[in-house]
């Protein structure tokens, strides 16, 4: 299949496609703080639009890591900018990163965060952030151990 990787773990990476949106909004929907971090979660058809626009832009791409047999076990999504700050730099956004209760701590997110790093690298980005809620200190340390650093105070502002 085109885009296909297998990762160290024995897991496989490829771009979703949308029969997977319904593993992908499972995976978003069992985080211990809800897909928005309490927001009220998006219907069917809001998965299927957003999915729809992301597959649309270039620089938007949403991926799905799988067991041999295609089942979907994890996903994440990267998003590619350039800004004139920090030296005009190239810059990948790292989110949505889930991976499924039943795989952790066989070396599947970690190995599928490193295939993400190399991806923006390759893409010519100098600078892979990301965001992560105060509240998920486990994903704290695991991003740590994968070599990202606590940088910035994150603010955001909910539009209803």
């Amino acid at each position: 299949m085109n885009g296909m990787k297998q990762l160290s773990s024995g897991a496989w990476v490829r771009p979703a496609v949308a029969s997977d949106l319904p593993r992908i909004a499972e995976l978003l929907e069992a985080d211990a703080l809800g897909p928005a971090g309490g927001l009220p979660g998006p219907s069917a058809d809001g998965y299927a639009r957003a999915f729809e626009e992301i597959c649309e832009e270039p620089s938007n791409e949403l991926w799905v890591a799988t067991r041999a047999d295609g089942d979907v076990i994890g996903t994440l999504q990267l998003v590619f900018f350039t800004t004139l700050s920090w030296n005009a730099a190239r810059r990948a956004q790292l989110a949505g990163v889930r991976v499924a209760e039943s795989e952790r701590g066989q070396g599947t997110g970690s190995d599928f965060v490193r295939w993400a790093v190399e991806r923006a690298r390759s893409k010519g980005c100098r600078l892979v952030q990301l965001s992560s809620d105060k509240r998920r200190t486990a994903a704290h340390r695991f991003y740590a151990r994968l070599g990202f650093v606590p940088s910035h105070e994150g603010l955001r502002l909910v539009l209803q």
